[in-house]
């Protein structure tokens, strides 16, 4: 199919590849020397949320002159489960394909700020984003672009779902969660529950 003049999408390069290293993958023994490894957390939020049907994308980029590296994360194209705009749902779908960028997760605290943000968007906010979009990248389905935003609108209470199903998977990929353990609460004697005047 011929390309069709009017707006496009493009994406600048992450980085300058005459001066800067882009790898695709990282041994987990140079975790250390990632900056933003955090991100990969807020990220799980993202596609967890629009039901990213591929595995999470990212590269880590290098300028020459430093040791450290810096996350980018790429290629958003199978949320919405591709171009089908469903959600199947499944454990390790939109997650990375090792686990020790997850290893400083210990609770739900990770997530945040982005897990309350999604919680709290309002669906006149999700229109707000889409009514920028170009009508030829939706094909002018109004309709179907309306039941995708009603649905992501109602798919802000699953989030914790979607997360609890990957962290309880056989995986293991938040291997430092702090399990808060339940205090049993004695019973009190039937005279302490007497209001008295």
């Amino acid at each position: 199919m011929r390309c069709s003049s009017g707006l496009q999408l493009a994406s600048r390069y992450v980085a300058d590849p005459e001066c800067d290293m882009v790898l695709d993958y990282l041994p987990e023994s140079m975790a250390a020397n990632i900056d933003n490894l955090e991100m990969f957390a807020t990220c799980l939020v993202l596609d967890k949320w629009t039901c990213n049907a591929d595995g999470r994308q990212a590269v880590f980029t290098r300028p020459s002159q430093y040791r450290r590296f810096r996350t980018t994360f790429i290629d958003q194209g199978y949320c919405f489960n591709a171009g089908n705009w469903d959600f199947p749902d499944m454990a390790l779908r939109g997650v990375y394909y090792r686990n020790y960028v997850y290893r400083h997760v210990t609770g739900w605290d990770a997530f945040e700020p982005a897990l309350s943000l999604a919680e709290q968007v309002e669906l006149h906010q999700l229109w707000q984003c889409a009514s920028q979009m170009p009508k030829q990248w939706y094909d002018g389905n109004q309709d179907g672009l309306r039941r995708l935003l009603e649905t992501l609108h109602k798919r802000r209470s699953m989030i914790r779902d979607l997360i609890t199903q990957f962290r309880q998977h056989e995986r293991n990929p938040f291997p430092n969660w702090k399990h808060t353990p339940q205090v049993a609460v004695p019973d009190l004697p039937a005279d302490a529950l007497e209001c008295r005047a």
